[in-house]
């Protein structure tokens, strides 16, 4: 079974935005193919994104509520934290924000973070113990 973490976009894409492009992670999940993990400052992300104006496609409270029960039935609660020794020897994200993403990955012991978000791209080489790949790159395996 895939280990599997999802950036916040991925999520919106799949809870918010109907993208077909996020349908190989869904049909994975759902065929017991893969599992994804969140933590809980990946959670608390979505949550507030969810919130965002998100031109045509914002949501009202109720849908948020909706759309984040649905992000906590896709994925298990990623409980345990990394130890700071091993967080230090994960490269460091360019954006600050996405680092969350990276220590995420490593705590669910994933087998890949899935993104469209440039700055975690850029470090898919450097990272050893997962790999960062887009939807298309997983909907491809």
């Amino acid at each position: 079974m895939l280990r599997l973490v999802l950036d916040t976009n991925i999520w919106l894409d799949w809870l918010v935005f109907a993208d077909p492009g996020v349908m190989p992670i869904r049909d994975a999940v759902a065929g017991a193919r893969a599992t994804v993990y969140i933590d809980a400052r990946c959670e608390a992300e979505l949550e507030r994104v969810l919130a965002y104006d998100l031109g045509k496609h914002s949501i009202d409270a109720a849908a948020q509520a909706a759309a984040l029960a649905s992000c906590r039935r896709a994925a298990l609660r990623i409980e345990a934290t990394v130890p700071e020794a091993l967080c230090v020897q994960l490269p460091v994200c360019r954006d600050p924000d996405d680092q969350k993403f990276l220590e995420a990955a490593l705590a669910a012991r994933a087998d890949f973070l899935v993104t469209k978000d440039q700055a975690l791209l850029e470090l898919a080489r450097r990272v050893r113990e997962f790999r960062i790949l887009t939807p298309a790159q997983f909907g491809g395996l």
